[in-house]
């Protein structure tokens, strides 16, 4: 029997006695009647965003900071920053998972605790093992809890408000990366290094009992667990994310490098495979023979590749070319990394107006002209006035990606299959994002370094070219998504019509 002749008989058990389905617009709790609305559910979605995102940049401004203090070689450094990623981008599938099964609001407040806890540790090392090791839990905990940041949010918002409210979603987690350098910086400056972890305490301890009172529970209906390809898809990413954290210190070529991506590749090979032939895998493969969803999927690694690679050698050029401190160089990249605080919920609000197809592939071409634009200007003593206008164009390209790439995945599948979706985006972003920073740190490093500031100049020229070259590859991607007249000659499905329509989604918790 098919998963779809399945799902009407998984959605009728997963009504149990005493629940109540949830209307689109009107939440309703265990009596029946209309529960909390949708503001609660973008705030403490927003910000637990913000928190999980934060912390893959906060670090960076401190580590001369930590390595005084706690000594350790330049390897271990960067493994401070790499620890977080790769918990983070290999448990983000498996995070959905557990959600759509045991209960989001529930896995959520798990991903949550673990998140806090793992930063007071953080705070509290007292040697560089120590530090590594509480990142590495930190980034388990936000596994869990960002994916169902959007799967909880979307249950909690109309059809038809969808887009604005990823637009503020989208504008948190630009928050973030803005703020990550500044934070780090004038917390490191000004107070101490430690104080960069205890700032997610007190925000964690406030999340905490607020998403119990204000956020419904809600299931996949007849959800399990693929243990399977848990094991698969977590140990092939796992490969492939180690070897790409480890290529630029150890070279594309060193036995370490070349076992995880053959390694981690064969098991995503054989996780692809047990997505076509198994019963109930964690990620069916038809799902990528939804032209929209396999677009957007692409669309987002290329983008991730594109951006994270580049903002990881702007901050630096900044900093050892251009002779700013850490908080200046933060400060000056704010045209770019602060312009998703403005534009994302007008972008969300104009994907609702036009859709999101061309609203994510101009972003995207909005980007490759502005690393293209850097590339032409940067020379050992360009002014930042010169910088000015290609960050800018940069930023107003990235904060039209966000919000209508949220919506158009979003709405490419069945509202049983939203965790996993947001699962498998996220992670595909997190490998986009370690895949961008180590390609085009190798192009950096073939054509120039760090030897002088003309020779980092001669390595930053190409690999910003290459950035935006990808930038523009992503924009390609983007236009092979359905537009909104062929989606509706087509019709769609009913359960894909509107999520929170789905019988069995979303069940009022006792």
């Amino acid at each position: 029997m098919s998963s779809e002749q399945q799902e009407p008989q998984g959605r009728a058990r997963a009504q149990a006695p005493g629940t109540s389905l949830a209307k689109p617009g009107a939440p309703l709790d265990e009596d029946g009647k209309k529960g909390p609305g949708m503001g609660w559910a973008l705030v403490i979605t927003s910000v637990a965003g913000f928190m999980a995102a934060l912390d893959n940049l906060v670090v960076t401004t401190a580590l001369p900071s930590i390595r005084k203090s706690l000594g350790g070689a330049l390897s271990d450094l960067e493994w401070t920053v790499s620890a977080y990623t790769l918990t983070f981008a290999v448990l983000l599938m498996f995070g959905a998972a557990l959600g759509d099964r045991f209960g989001r609001r529930r896995l959520f407040l798990i991903g949550i605790t673990i998140f806090t806890g793992a930063s007071a540790a953080a705070a509290l090392s007292s040697g560089i093992g120590a530090l590594i090791a509480a990142r590495a839990v930190q980034g388990v905990g936000g596994a869990i809890m960002m994916p169902l940041t959007l799967t909880l949010l979307t249950a909690a918002v109309p059809k038809d408000k969808r887009g604005m409210a990823y637009g503020i979603w989208g504008a948190a987690n630009g928050l973030a990366v803005a703020c990550g350098p500044l934070i780090g910086g004038s917390l490191t400056q000004h107070i101490s290094w430690h104080w960069i972890f205890w700032l997610n305490v007190p925000i964690g301890l406030a999340l905490l009992p607020l998403a119990r009172l204000k956020l419904r529970e809600s299931f996949a209906p007849d959800a399990r667990l693929d243990f399977r390809g848990t094991a698969l898809i977590s140990l092939g990413l796992f490969g492939i994310v180690y070897a790409l954290v480890s290529a630029t210190d150890h070279g594309w070529t060193s036995a370490r490098v070349l076992s995880g991506l053959i390694g981690g590749g064969v098991l995503v090979a054989a996780f692809i495979r047990h997505g076509f032939t198994a019963k109930r895998p964690m990620v069916p493969m038809r799902m990528f023979a939804n032209r929209g969803f396999a677009a957007t999927n692409a669309t987002s690694m290329l983008m991730y590749v594109g951006m994270f690679g580049s903002i990881f050698l702007l901050s630096q050029f900044l900093q050892t070319v251009a002779g700013y401190g850490p908080t200046e160089a933060g400060l000056r990249m704010l045209p770019w990394t602060g312009m998703p605080m403005i534009v994302s919920p007008f972008a969300g609000y104009l994907s609702d107006r036009i859709g999101g197809r061309v609203v994510v592939a101009a972003g995207l071409g909005l980007q490759a002209v502005g690393l293209g634009w850097f590339a032409s200007v940067v020379a050992t003593d360009t002014t930042y006035a010169a910088q000015l206008p290609a960050l800018i164009i940069s930023g107003v390209g990235m904060a039209l990606f966000f919000a209508p790439a949220t919506n158009l995945l979003m709405g490419s599948v069945r509202a049983s299959e939203q965790g996993i979706a947001s699962g498998t985006n996220n992670a595909l972003r997190e490998v986009g994002g370690a895949l961008g920073i180590a390609m085009l740190s190798t192009i950096f490093a073939a054509q120039g370094g760090y030897q002088s500031p003309s020779a980092f100049v001669d390595g930053l020229t190409p690999a910003l070219w290459v950035g935006a070259s990808v930038l523009a590859l992503g924009m390609v991607a983007a236009l092979f998504n359905p537009t909104r007249r062929a989606l509706a000659a087509q019709g769609a499905p009913k359960d894909l019509a509107d999520p929170q329509d789905a019988a069995g989604l979303e069940l009022s918790a006792h």
